[in-house]
């Protein structure tokens, strides 16, 4: 299992991100690299990219807040 987490370089201010979509649905395939979803900080838009390939499982919905380094899914 791999831990889809909100990657702790894409911003440098300790503000959260709300995820803003989910690309793909919760149990759907995904490729590593692939773009899954998308998150906000600041009006400012970040992509959040599969860390490998397989199955996902999202564990944050869409409209959550969530901090740098947040585990938001998880790939098996």
């Amino acid at each position: 299992m791999v831990a889809v987490t909100i990657p702790t370089d894409l911003w440098e201010e300790d503000t959260e991100a709300v995820i803003t979509t989910w690309l793909v649905g919760d149990g759907g395939a995904v490729s590593e690299g692939q773009l899954i979803a998308e998150i906000m900080v600041e009006k400012v838009q970040h992509e959040v990219r599969a860390p490998a390939s397989g199955t996902i499982k999202i564990t944050q919905p869409a409209e959550a807040v969530v901090a740098k380094g947040a585990e938001i899914g998880t790939i098996t």
